[in-house]
């Protein structure tokens, strides 16, 4: 009986861990299929549905990418991120002088989406070490005179095989590039949704 039981255990522990490997791999493939589609970069103010809202689907920044790689797998940043700036409004960035939550804009600023990854316990450690960043991790950085961005690693290789590419766009539209450290990384996150 004792075996039966820990073999029943072992393998809802394994299916558990095959489960958020996948996960992780499809966030990648889902990032990745974004690079196929033609986005210009448009930083501005859109008005969108909620939940579900999304800019032109010709439009986007760099959390759109974020966004609409984790919405291919039924998970809503826009809603997920407002929800909880409702519940905790305090615990979020001021940068913008908001006095509540924007469910048009908060899911599309940097700071927001690292406050939240962190809030939901997906934060994992910023290090010089290529191997560290997987497919499906989230990955923010700091270009300099107060602008971050935000990217997904996904499944394909730098030409030398060294490191795992990103999916992004910082300004030619959805890319895929060899660009892990090419700027000062400030946030690792691997969030799997709730």
């Amino acid at each position: 009986m004792k075996r039966l039981f820990l073999f029943s255990v072992l393998s809802v522990v394994s299916f558990t861990a095959w489960a958020q490997d996948n996960f992780f791999k499809v966030l990648a493939d889902s990032a990745a299929t974004l690079t196929g589609q033609q986005v210009t970069y448009d930083p501005q103010y859109f008005s969108i549905d909620y939940p579900n809202g999304d800019v032109p689907a010709n439009k986007g920044v760099c959390t759109d990418v974020v966004i609409r790689a984790y919405r291919k797998l039924n998970i809503d940043l826009q809603k997920e991120v407002h929800e909880d700036m409702r519940s905790d409004f305090s615990a979020y960035p001021k940068n913008w002088g908001l006095k509540k939550p924007d469910k048009n804009i908060d899911h599309r600023r940097v700071p927001n989406l690292m406050t939240y990854f962190e809030r939901q316990q997906s934060k994992l450690a910023v290090t010089d070490q290529a191997s560290d960043y997987k497919p499906g991790d989230v990955v923010c950085w700091n270009l300099g005179g107060g602008i971050l961005h935000i990217g997904i690693v996904v499944n394909k290789k730098s030409v030398d095989g060294k490191r795992n590419l990103i999916v992004h766009n910082i300004g030619a539209g959805q890319v895929l590039e060899d660009m892990l450290f090419s700027y000062k990384i400030i946030g690792h996150y691997r969030f799997s949704g709730r």
